[in-house]
């Protein structure tokens, strides 16, 4: 890949959204391969040159999803190595920062591809874009990116979600055929069973004038069940 040895950390930019900063403080613990989830707590800027540790942008903890493909690629990156220490790290260790990583790394590999005008930023696009096309609706997406609200999701990719109008109303007149055919199939079987009940009723009253045997216990004439409706009553 042209981002080598970097490669899983662009793909975790991609794929979840979390900022830069964010991916520069998180630490091996915060990676739960089981649930797929990345917890996020911390977060770098660079301050007069120094590197500082502080809470996210928006002060919130979360936990960003990541896709199954990404597993195996962690685990190996995590492999050995203690709960507290960075996940990601520069080439001698501590932490990557974003400017030594887009003059030494990123230049060189977008314009191999020919993304000139891509910047490391973009990558937290790619990511809202492609949860949107996966389905995801505005609230997962503001929670994914850490943003303070879903206006402020809106007010960014608005455009995202325009065709979601279309989905809706086709979802809505699936809805409603589905409906139709389930209110013709209760239909059918409230004909039924009053069929069977006028049947069952129509017997009950010719019982009526029935005299059975006389003895200490009368004698029960039965009502044979209608053929068909004892198969019918135990599928529902």
């Amino acid at each position: 890949m042209a981002c080598a040895p970097y490669e899983t950390r662009v793909r975790i930019l991609a794929y979840t959204g979390i900022r830069w900063g964010e991916a520069a403080a998180l630490r091996v613990g915060r990676v739960d391969l089981q649930r797929r989830r990345l917890s996020i707590d911390e977060a770098t800027s660079e301050v007069r040159g120094e590197v500082v540790f502080g809470t996210p942008k928006t002060h919130k903890r979360r936990d960003v999803p990541f896709p199954a493909f990404l597993n195996e690629p962690l685990t190996e990156l995590m492999a050995g190595r203690g709960p507290d220490e960075l996940l990601f790290t520069a080439p001698g260790g501590g932490v990557l920062r974003n400017t030594n990583f887009r003059s030494r790394v990123f230049t060189k590999a977008k314009a191999d591809l020919g993304l000139g005008t891509l910047r490391i930023h973009d990558l937290r696009h790619t990511a809202a874009t492609l949860a949107v096309a996966a389905g995801a609706n505005v609230k997962v997406v503001q929670r994914m990116l850490g943003h303070a609200s879903a206006a402020m999701t809106l007010d960014v990719y608005a455009g995202l979600f325009a065709d979601d109008l279309d989905s809706v109303a086709e979802r809505l007149d699936a809805a409603a055929a589905q409906s139709h055919a389930d209110s013709l199939r209760t239909g059918d079987v409230l004909s039924l069973v009053e069929a069977w009940s006028k049947k069952a009723s129509q017997g009950s009253d010719l019982r009526k004038h029935m005299v059975g045997p006389v003895g200490l216990e009368p004698t029960t004439y039965g009502l044979k069940e209608p053929s068909g409706f004892a198969r019918w009553r135990e599928s529902c």
